[in-house]
Formats: C-alpha cells, structure tokens, sequence
C-alpha cells in the first residue's frame, strides 16, 4: 500500500529529534520499536481508529493532529472525525457552526468546551471544518453519567424518551470484570472520586457505551472513523473497543494509546500490551495544564 504522506520536512526533522533527544519512541503492542510510518499503515486499514491520549500531553495532541491530516490525505471524503471532548447534545451546534450558520465566537460560547480547548483540540475542530470533514460527539452529556455515579443504570430509565437520544441505548451491557471497570473498583483511588467505586464503574461504562454506539451509528462501510479520547478509555481492547465489538464483532479497531515514563526506551512490562501502538513520551516534558 502506498501511503501519501502530509509531513513536512520540518515535522519529519522534530519527529526525528524528538526521538533522538528521548522525548517519546512508538512501540507495537508486545514492546519492539515502531515508527510513524508504521502506525499510520496500520491505522489505515481499520474502520475504526481508537487514539488515546493523556489530555495535557503535548506530544499527544502533536501527533493527533498529524494524523488527522495524514488519515485525510489517504481517505479523503472517506473520513469521519470524531471525540470524547465534546458532548452529543452538541452535535447541533457542530452542525450548524461547520454549515456556517454562526461565526467561531458564537460556536465557542454556545458549546462545552474543555478549558483546554484553544490550544489541544480546536486544531482538530478547525482542520475538520475547513475540509467539510464530519465531526461527531461522542461522549455522553456529563449531567446523566453523574446522575448514575451517584444512583445507578436504573435512574436513567426516568430520563424522558427524548433525553434516551443522546445516550446508548439502554440497557447498558456492563460487565464488571472487564479490566478497566475492575481496576476502578478495585482500586478507586486512581480515578480520584469519592463516591461509590461500583458507581463510578457503571458511569464510566455509560460514557464508553455512548462513545461506542456514536462512533458506530456514524460510521459506514468503506469509511474510516479516527476517534480522539483519554487512553483510559480504549487501553487493554477495553471500554470504547469493548462495547464496538459487542455492536459489531468483525468491525476492525487499530487502538493507539499514549503513556509516560522518565525513560523512553521501552515501555514498562505492564504497559506494553495496552494498545496496538503505544507512544511512550519522557515524563518530564512540558503539560499544557
């Protein structure tokens, strides 16, 4: 397959750099050493691309732009974007704002935007909008994951039918020994809430069911849909991939995570089966919060 590559020779030069100074190295799942070239292959081939990033790391969002432009360069209109960073009753004002209904102020005022918008994902937004790419919200609306974080899936069966609409359906196919739900049960105090842990799991679920069924009910055959969210969610084929295959058990989903470490070298032994691609980046370079 050839590969049209939207890399500038400058963005070469400082991925090239940025390696040789120990900033971050791309590994295969299993722990050898891959590249760019590599991964943007591989993620080619797949209906479905699950990019987890660690929200305040540069060099994630460095190469999640990158991607994005690379992705686009090869699938062309046979692309779809989407992101947990934006919720799905804001899909409207998506919508309206890439049909330029309204200027970028309005759309930035209207929507919920991250406080770390501007700098990490409005680049996505705008690249997108620019080459009439879709976008799609993916994530639950926060108010009716916290509603089951502190009550349980059985609260959400008040929501009124035209509420159900943002969210997957119910009911949620929750199992709570997968790994990610049982880590957070297990050990809460990774997640840093004070709530029930058996709650927080069960939301946490509703967010990757709701990611999953967005990413899923956009896409179509022959398209490929590259979907931005925290690692937490698709690391260990679990969370968002989970319940994509229970949507769909032959859809093809390339996962890339982002992890980091003081030493780049390779990745520690309990992370190098996290993802198809894992991007180890040194711990101590700069966080956009």
């Amino acid at each position: 397959m050839k590969i049209k590559l939207l890399f500038t020779i400058i963005a070469i030069n400082i991925s090239i750099n940025a390696q040789d100074v120990g900033l971050f190295k791309i590994f295969e799942n299993g722990g050898n050493e891959t590249d760019y070239i590599k991964m943007l292959g591989t993620a080619l081939q797949a209906d479905v691309v699950l990019f987890g990033e660690i929200h305040n790391n540069q060099i994630s969002h460095w190469f999640e732009i990158n991607m994005l432009k690379d992705i686009h360069k090869n699938k062309k209109e046979n692309l779809i974007v989407g992101a947990e960073m934006f919720e799905t009753d804001d899909q409207i004002k998506i919508d309206e704002y890439f049909s330029d209904m309204y200027s970028e102020l309005v759309f930035e005022q209207e929507c919920k935007l991250w406080t770390n918008y501007k700098q990490d994902y409005k680049p996505l937004v705008t690249y997108s909008k620019q080459n009439k790419l879709k976008f799609v919200a993916t994530n639950i609306p926060r108010r009716y994951a916290n509603m089951v974080m502190h009550s349980d899936f059985a609260v959400l069966d008040k929501l009124p039918k035209g509420i159900k609409k943002f969210i997957a359906p119910l009911p949620i196919k929750y199992n709570p020994n997968l790994p990610c739900y049982k880590t957070i049960i297990e050990q809460p105090s990774q997640m840093g809430h004070n709530a029930d842990p058996q709650k927080i799991a069960k939301a946490q679920a509703l967010k990757d069911a709701t990611m999953a069924y967005f990413i899923f009910t956009n896409w179509k055959k022959g398209k490929l849909f590259l979907h931005f969210n925290g690692s937490y969610h698709s690391d260990n084929y679990c969370g968002i991939y989970n319940f994509l295959k229970i949507l769909k058990s032959d859809i093809k989903i390339v996962t890339i995570t982002t992890i980091e470490q003081e030493d780049v070298s390779s990745p520690m032994p309990e992370n190098a089966q996290l993802a198809d691609f894992i991007i180890v980046v040194n711990s101590k370079f700069y966080k956009s919060y």
